[in-house]
């Protein structure tokens, strides 16, 4: 794959943010919202930008969303992808799947996934070292040089990752469902400022990053 291969990414924000406690995809982060830098960052590498939204809200995000396009999420997650591949063109040769929950990835961690796919890899995914001391329920301490935490975007060939969601079942990482169907991922490094929204502290953590 060469430079001019079409890129396309799906960006997931269907969820409810039950553990936030609302919208969180809505909210603003130093005066743009979380789902709209996930957009802007996205459109910057990408040839088109499907965003996944909850079925409610296709309507209005369709006229204040600058993606390609809006389509309703599913019941999971794993549905919400499967429903913005399908908005997805068929000439895309990689497809990139982000969280719109995690506003601070730039385009230079879409580019090192990105450049991995059109490297000859299957997939790429980044990742960060785990910093916190990690104990099992069981009390045993796991060993953290072991364990990675997975970021996205995640990048895929098209049609591997097309493959992957044909039958499959809910899965939180779309890496995962790659490897399953018997195709290999690569990891790249990934950046710390790249965190998940995932509580309301998050987004003050959030706004440090932005402002330094």
């Amino acid at each position: 794959m060469d430079d001019r291969t079409p890129v396309w990414t799906v960006i997931v924000a269907a969820g409810s943010g039950t553990r936030f406690g609302g919208a969180k995809q809505y909210l603003e982060l130093a005066g743009m919202r979380v789902v709209d830098r996930s957009v802007a960052a996205a459109a910057q590498v990408s040839d088109g930008v499907v965003v996944v939204v909850p079925p409610a809200d296709v309507s209005t995000e369709s006229s204040r969303s600058a993606a390609t396009a809006v389509v309703a999420g599913g019941p999971s997650r794993a549905a919400s992808v499967r429903n913005g591949l399908a908005a997805v063109p068929p000439e895309a040769a990689i497809i990139c799947v982000h969280d719109a929950a995690r506003p601070l990835a730039g385009p230079d961690i879409y580019h090192k996934v990105v450049g991995e796919v059109r490297a000859g890899a299957g997939g790429a995914v980044p990742v960060v070292p785990v910093t916190d001391t990690i104990r099992r329920v069981d009390g045993e301490v796991v060993d953290r040089s072991t364990l990675q935490a997975v970021q996205t975007p995640q990048a895929f060939r098209a049609e591997l990752l097309r493959m992957a969601h044909t039958g499959a079942g809910d899965a939180t990482d779309d890496a995962g469902l790659v490897q399953a169907a018997g195709y290999p991922v690569v990891a790249v490094e990934g950046h710390p400022r790249n965190i998940k929204i995932t509580h309301p502290h998050d987004l003050v953590v959030a706004e440090a990053w932005l402002a330094t």
